[in-house]
């Protein structure tokens, strides 16, 4: 991986040049990886790395303004999360911004102190953000390799049932179940009840699927979770 990739990008977008330069260059002095963008169109328009990385916006831009530019982050699935900076906020912009997701709603002038310790904090978010992202990822693909009846023996091992339990559930023989139970461990990377359980809270089934074996079947029965 490169170092543009590896390393931690900190966005400003700001469309008055001399506080652009000023953020910018606050933040480069503290040892950030720096990307500068006039307005938020040009911030959309940049192309997306796979690397941490937040954005310092400002409120107030013609065309795009900080507010809406929080929407259109918030509609793909890897938003980068804001820190809003503003000269002259009103409570009501403040309100709809943190409950938007954004990290802080600082006002200028900003001290660097400041500044910094809410970058840290996005960045730190956007970090374990893509790291929850990654293992969904990984146990989507490992869940497509089972086959149906490991599908089901999954759901009812995470819900905790025991083998016997399970086997009454799908009228299927004890040693069969262990044998799902086995390859299901295998297949998804677990070592352990916990590992598959925190696979089946990735994909959003477990203790969530209700007791009836055929409609274990109709939900499970598909290749994908969505």
């Amino acid at each position: 991986m490169s170092r543009v990739e590896s390393t931690p990008i900190v966005c400003v977008v700001d469309d008055d040049p001399s506080f652009l330069r000023a953020i910018s260059r606050r933040l480069e002095i503290a040892g950030f990886h720096v990307q500068a963008f006039n307005s938020a169109a040009a911030f959309l328009a940049r192309p997306r790395l796979d690397t941490p990385s937040c954005a310092v916006v400002d409120l107030h831009m013609p065309d795009v303004d900080g507010l809406a530019l929080q929407e259109q982050l918030d509609a793909h699935e890897d938003p980068t999360p804001l820190v809003f900076l503003t000269g002259h906020g009103d409570v009501l912009s403040s309100v709809r911004a943190m409950k938007g997701g954004a990290v802080d709603f600082l006002t200028k002038p900003v001290s660097g102190e400041e500044l910094i310790g809410a970058v840290v904090v996005a960045l730190a978010r956007d970090r374990e953000a893509r790291r929850v992202r990654r293992r969904v990822q990984r146990a989507r693909a490992a869940f497509t390799t089972l086959t149906p009846r490991e599908r089901e023996v999954f759901a009812l091992a995470t819900r905790g049932l025991l083998n016997k339990q399970i086997a009454a559930e799908l009228g299927i023989s004890e040693r069969t179940v262990k044998a799902h139970r086995a390859q299901v461990m295998r297949k998804m990377g677990a070592a352990s009840l916990a590992d598959l359980v925190r696979s089946a809270e990735c994909l959003g089934i477990g203790d969530t699927v209700e007791a009836a074996a055929p409609s274990l079947r109709q939900v499970l029965g598909h290749a994908d979770i969505a």
